[in-house]
């Protein structure tokens, strides 16, 4: 039995900054799936550390060769969670925390049925919208498609077994990580 959990939910909306606190807080229990990516390298971001990234023709052959556990064609580029990196963390005896799009998350747990999926939502739009824009990492277009997304991806948190509101981020932290410690204990 594979020890997965996902955390899924729409782009600006604080999975990221939620995720990173629980590894640090618990890096003796939970290791991050490092996703694969077709998209371009962000000035901040280390290959390896944050993604892999690799081409496109890469990533289309390892599709072929059945290597990802679930794959996605977001905004005109490949992202995918490799088998490999799923037996890297159960080789560790440790969680495996995947940040996946509810497509990936969905597709996750189709193959490991007993991983525990957890939406964070905003606590409305015009609230993720202004994040996206603090952001400042999207142009106007690219804002709009993430918007729009969100809207759809929200409309499968009903499908994920926890859903937390991150209306407050000291507030979604402490109900994230008492969710997850119940959920380690529990195995």
């Amino acid at each position: 039995m594979k020890k997965i959990i996902v955390i899924s939910g729409p782009s600006g909306v604080g999975k990221t900054t939620l995720y990173k606190r629980l590894l640090k807080e618990f890096p003796d229990k939970l290791d991050f799936s490092i996703s694969a990516t077709t998209r371009q390298k962000r000035e901040n971001e280390v290959d390896g550390v944050d993604y892999y990234f690799i081409s496109k023709e890469n990533f289309e052959k390892l599709i072929k060769e059945d290597a990802f556990v679930e794959w996605a064609k977001v905004y005109e580029n490949y992202y995918g969670t490799l088998k490999s990196e799923i037996e890297r963390i159960s080789d560790k005896n440790k969680w495996c925390l995947l940040d996946v799009d509810v497509q990936g998350g969905m597709n996750v747990k189709k193959v490991y049925p007993e991983s525990h999926l957890i939406f964070i939502l905003p606590p409305d739009i015009d609230e993720l919208k202004r994040r996206i824009i603090e952001r400042n990492l999207d142009s106007e277009k690219e804002i709009a498609i993430r918007l729009s997304r969100a809207e759809e991806e929200m409309s499968y948190s009903s499908f994920y077994d926890y859903n937390i509101v991150n209306d407050d981020l000291e507030r979604a932290y402490r109900e994230l990580r008492s969710l997850v410690l119940k959920i380690i204990e529990k195995s």
